[in-house]
């Protein structure tokens, strides 16, 4: 049995490049308001806050004095590592609350780690603080673990024991594993609907979830929950505005984890997540609001998200945000069968071109100067392809990757939001991985709330040019609403983009099996959300083989 510690997760304070902005707007605040927040709380929005140490910490509250189950958030774990997987939990006994109804004081909270669900023989156990300045939030690394192993943990705080969870760790470093099931998820609106789409995913048979943004929607939640047309819950009007502030964002993932069918996803399957535009505000880009808000009070914004995010999702340490700035891409392994390069195309992104409307390439649009990624994460995505030895290059990230033409005419619109709209930038990547010798490049969308499966192509428009990868984008989860099997513009996106081979617009997620000669990929949806318990059917299947790019029907 591991002895007992503490975990890690409390980073000492780094300086934020933003850091300097931020304290000047801050000076400024107090005559007059940011957006809805007050000069106080927009402070703590970018401060970094780290609990105090020492004689001054918080005291400690009794467990004893949890009157009711703190675990309504329930438990995640992600970033599976061969010997380290990490565990999350948050305490909310009131999850409406601004506070979660924990106050301000620090609550230790017990884990297990165990091979049965029953904990029959503990292997891991420990004990964290839970801090208020995390919002009562518990991030532990558990290290030793043994690689390719399932696992199952829970969370004890006085009385009161979370529920089980279920993980696993990556196989061993250099191992020839044989085969990786995995799920991709993305955009779940929770006013759009329910969350049937979670529930199959938390039933299937998964190594692990990729979940590709917008988790959480800045828009307002009426009280009878949108689109789900609650008759037996009312929700408090904390819901019924745009997030603005930290507290804002707190309680929105306490709305969104609220709902069952999510809380099970994350118990069934280690996640690893990444955010897309909605997690802060619609369509930003870096320090660039979507609205003509100057950048340091936009800034705010995004650190107050950005730090809401790390609080509720089950990331380390490296990930915690220092002001508005967090180091979310990152690189994981499935032996030599997989690597993952998980993108962040929204922090370090140039402003869109053209006002962000559809427009046809121009100079503006094709300015080399432009990035979606900025130069450093760039330069790391290029390296890391350099040195892979994975049979299998994963670069699970959020808009839009491949050409997509919104007509027939020469000069037809593309979006600005996505790659299109950064087309130097994606030349750059596509050399790159030509350069590395990427043979099996596999892209995981999220962002666009529909089904694509694409081939990525050397010159898009040249459809005899060389197949280079393969693209899948999820659909959705919620957002959309119910949405249709054939879009109105199905036709035409078919006939102007001939490297697009399928296309749904349904609520669902694509399955994913990577083997040593192939790898299978199926489209998976519910034929409604807008009421809960709608059946799962696997509507299209493709093949990309090993050493020879492009899709093939399975």
């Amino acid at each position: 049995m591991a002895p007992t510690g503490r975990p890690s997760a409390l980073a000492e304070h780094a300086f934020s490049p933003h850091d300097a902005v931020l304290g000047a707007a801050a000076r400024h605040l107090g005559r007059r308001r940011f957006l809805t927040v007050t000069a106080a709380a927009a402070a703590l929005a970018f401060t970094t806050n780290l609990p105090a140490r020492g004689a001054v910490a918080a005291p400690l509250r009794g467990a004893a004095r949890i009157g009711k189950d703190p675990f309504t958030l329930g438990v995640a774990s992600g970033d599976p590592l061969p010997d380290s997987v990490l565990l999350w939990t948050r305490l909310a006994p009131e999850p409406f609350l601004e506070d979660g109804g924990m106050g301000t004081e620090r609550v230790a909270v017990e884990w297990e780690v165990a091979l049965d669900e029953y904990f029959a023989a503990v292997l891991f156990r420990g004990t964290a603080d839970a801090h208020a300045e995390y919002a009562h939030s518990v991030h532990v690394d558990v290290k030793g673990l043994t690689p390719g192993t399932v696992y199952y943990y829970r969370f004890r705080t006085g009385t009161w024991i979370s529920p089980t969870g279920r993980t696993r760790t990556a196989p061993p470093a250099g191992s020839a594993t044989s085969a990786l099931k995995l799920a991709a998820v993305a955009c779940q609106a929770y006013q759009d609907g329910y969350y049937t789409v979670l529930k199959h995913v938390a039933q299937d048979d998964v190594d692990v979830v990729l979940h590709l943004g917008d988790y959480l929607y800045e828009y307002a939640v009426n009280a009878e929950g949108g689109e789900r047309h609650y008759t037996d819950l009312t929700l408090p009007d904390v819901f019924n505005r745009e997030t603005m502030t930290l507290a804002d964002y707190r309680l929105r993932y306490a709305l969104y984890k609220s709902d069952a069918d999510l809380r099970a996803a994350h118990a069934a399957h280690p996640f690893v997540v990444t955010w897309d535009d909605h997690e802060t505000e619609n369509n930003y880009a870096g320090a660039d609001a979507e609205n003509d808000i100057p950048p340091e009070e936009f800034l705010l914004r995004r650190a107050a998200a950005y730090r809401a995010y790390w609080e509720n999702q089950p990331l380390r340490a490296a990930q915690l945000p220092q002001g508005p700035d967090a180091r979310l891409y990152r690189r994981l392994h499935w032996g030599t069968l997989a690597q993952f390069d998980i993108l962040d195309t929204r922090q370090y992104r140039s402003d869109q071109a053209y006002d962000d409307r559809p427009h046809a390439p121009g100079p503006e649009s094709d300015d080399p100067a432009r990035t979606m990624t900025g130069a450093e994460q760039e330069q790391w995505l290029l390296d890391g392809w350099k040195g892979s030895t994975a049979l299998w290059n994963v670069m699970p990230q959020q808009v839009c990757f491949s050409q997509r033409k919104f007509d027939t005419t020469a000069d037809a619109a593309l979006s600005m939001d996505a790659w299109d709209g950064y087309r130097a930038s994606r030349d750059r990547v596509v050399a790159g991985a030509k350069a590395a010798g990427v043979d099996n490049w596999l892209i995981l969308t999220g962002d666009v709330h529909v089904g694509y499966a694409l081939d990525v192509k050397e010159d898009f428009d040249d459809p005899a040019s060389a197949t280079v990868g393969t693209e899948v984008t999820c659909t959705s989860v919620a957002s959309g609403r119910d949405g249709v099997e054939k879009p109105a513009n199905w036709d035409l996106y078919l006939q102007a983009n001939p490297h697009m081979k399928f296309y749904n617009g349904k609520r669902g997620y694509v399955r994913a099996e990577l083997g040593r000669s192939a790898a299978h990929l199926d489209f998976r949806t519910v034929p409604a959300i807008s009421t809960p318990g709608a059946a799962i059917s696997t509507v299209a299947s493709f093949v990309t083989e090993a050493g020879a790019p492009g899709l093939k029907p399975a």
